[in-house]
């Protein structure tokens, strides 16, 4: 049995670029890293710096792979942003703007959760797209000019997006439908 359930990895081949920075939500990070990675997608976390250990909100450590500087979303499939207090912060930076814009642009996965949507929000890309998140940005999200629901989790074309770490479930099984439709760069 466990040979036949080993051998399913439907995102094999495909690559996601997932956030990282202090105080980001520990499972809001870890739960769709190894989701994506036991689906067979490559997984990149990307903090401001390579090979920097941050600690999430519970204290949970996560050792980046790579600095968002170095970073370019034409090398990825799709983007993972975790919520805590992290995005609040990583939404001032230029080149996480850009990065966000630019996956949102060609058509990427744009996959936010809990405050995650703060980063959208600052990358203009959420204007008119179905959303949902924390209530706690639910009028940043509607005066960015999102359309706000309140649902475990919310798919509008390749946008994903969910409210909190109980949705985990749900945002992972949309943002999997959503990669099962990518055929490649």
């Amino acid at each position: 049995m466990t040979h036949t359930l080993l051998s399913r990895r439907p995102l094999e081949g495909l690559r996601i670029l997932v956030l990282v920075g202090e105080d980001y939500e520990d499972l809001e990070l870890w739960y769709p890293k190894l989701r994506l990675e036991e689906s067979g997608a490559h997984v990149t976390v990307a903090g401001s710096m390579q090979g920097r250990t941050y600690a999430g909100k519970h204290g949970y450590p996560c050792t980046s792979d790579a600095a968002i500087g170095d970073m370019e979303a034409s090398d990825f499939h799709g983007i993972v942003i975790p919520g805590g207090w992290m995005p609040d912060k990583l939404r001032r930076d230029e080149k996480v703007l850009e990065l966000v814009r630019d996956f949102a642009a060609h058509g990427k996965l744009v996959a936010a959760i809990c405050h995650g949507g703060w980063i959208p929000i600052s990358a203009g890309v959420y204007r008119g797209v179905r959303v949902t998140g924390s209530p706690g940005i639910k009028d940043d999200l509607m005066n960015a000019g999102a359309i706000w629901e309140d649902a475990p989790a919310t798919v509008d074309r390749h946008f994903v997006s969910s409210r909190k770490p109980a949705d985990l479930p749900a945002f992972m099984a949309a943002a999997l439908e959503v990669l099962a439709g990518v055929e490649s760069l």
